[in-house]
């Protein structure tokens, strides 16, 4: 599996405060607004319920992320459903202060090693995206 890693981000709201906001993904409804166009123009189709994501993508298809454990409040584990490869994503938690903590994004994917000089950077390149984006929405 290859494993790619954002860089660590401080958020200035507390880890319990920001834990509470992603464990629901419903919550995460108000993100649409802030992808930026040179992602929707790929974007097919994107859903949020409280325990998954799914979200249809140029050109892989249809993918579904499910959270599988919620490690209150330092940890939120999710697994690819219907999809050829299988994807886990962590987000991470770390209190820095009681109003701020840390976030890094870990995902780990089953890409055939031929396919990881094709991919590789771009699932780097989605990875900090997503981090940067986790970053600064408001957690209030």
């Amino acid at each position: 599996m290859a494993k790619y890693e954002s860089s660590v981000k401080v958020i200035p709201y507390s880890q319990e405060t920001v834990f509470s906001k992603l464990e629901n993904l419903e919550n995460l409804e108000k993100l649409r607004e802030r992808i930026p166009q040179e992602y929707l123009d790929k974007i097919e189709n994107l859903q949020f319920s409280k325990d998954s994501l799914s979200i249809g993508i140029q050109p892989i298809g249809e993918m579904t992320l499910k959270i599988i454990e919620r490690e209150e409040p330092k940890c939120i584990k999710f697994e690819t459903d219907n999809m050829p490869a299988k994807v886990n994503l962590w987000i991470q938690l770390l209190p820095v202060s009681e109003t701020s903590c840390k976030m890094k994004l870990t995902l780990k994917a089953d890409v055939p090693p031929f396919l990881l000089s094709m991919v590789g950077s771009k699932i780097q390149q989605m990875l900090d995206a997503i981090a940067d984006t986790l970053a600064i929405i408001p957690y209030e």
